[in-house]
Order: structure tokens, then C-alpha cells, then sequence
């Protein structure tokens, strides 16, 4: 499987972001995915999973405000984040997760910058 996010950028705080994960290869062995973030000098953390059977879950710190979605006929999974903040700053990347349990595979970063 193969993961390519977009859409990362800078916006001013309160604005708007959407980001988008296209995934190819073996997209039938995919359990769920998701979106992390790492901020400078931080750990990287969740964001936000959205499951083969569309159950989500979030971050404390991004509901209400972030939305992820599935596209299932474009392979493509999608981070709608509204209301940004400037601890959103982050470098966000996508995250497939396989069924069996063991293999996890991870896209390139992109990254958004939000300016108070």
C-alpha cells in the first residue's frame, strides 16, 4: 500500500485546511486509516481514524473541529479541518493500518502552518 497526502499549507488562525491521503496498492488489506501529526520537538500523536466500517474516532483536542472522511470509490481519505488553531501547526501524515494486525504503513507529511 501506498499513501500520498496533500493539501498541507499555512492559514491564518480560525481559518480552514483540507488534506487529502491517496491510497494505491493493496487497498483491500487496509483495516483503517488515519491522520497523526508532529509537531517541532514533539511526539508524533493521533488526529483522527476512520475504520474499514466508517467508524471515527478523534483527538481530544481536534473535535468538533475536524472532520475525516473515506472516499471509497477515489481511494482517498480526507482531513477536513476547520477552526485551525495555532497548536495545530504540525507536520500531518496518513496512516493505513493492515487487517492482520502487524503490518502499518505511513504516507509522506505535509505540512500546515497555521498563523495566530
Amino acid at each position: 500500500v501506498q499513501l500520498q497526502a496533500s493539501g498541507g499549507g499555512l492559514v491564518q488562525a480560525g481559518g480552514s485546511l483540507r488534506l487529502s491521503c491517496a491510497a494505491s496498492g493493496s487497498i483491500f488489506s487496509i483495516k483503517a486509516m488515519g491522520w497523526y501529526r508532529q509537531a517541532p520537538g514533539k511526539q508524533r500523536d493521533l488526529v483522527a481514524v476512520i475504520t474499514s466500517g466508517g467508524s471515527t474516532t478523534y483527538a481530544d483536542s481536534v473535535k468538533g473541529r475536524f472532520t475525516i472522511s473515506r472516499d471509497r470509490a477515489r481511494n482517498t481519505m480526507y482531513l477536513q479541518m476547520d477552526s485551525l488553531k495555532p497548536e495545530d501547526t504540525a507536520v500531518y501524515y496518513c496512516n493505513a493500518d493492515h487487517f492482520n494486525g502487524r503490518t502499518v504503513y505511513w504516507g509522506e507529511g505535509t505540512l500546515v502552518t497555521v498563523s495566530s
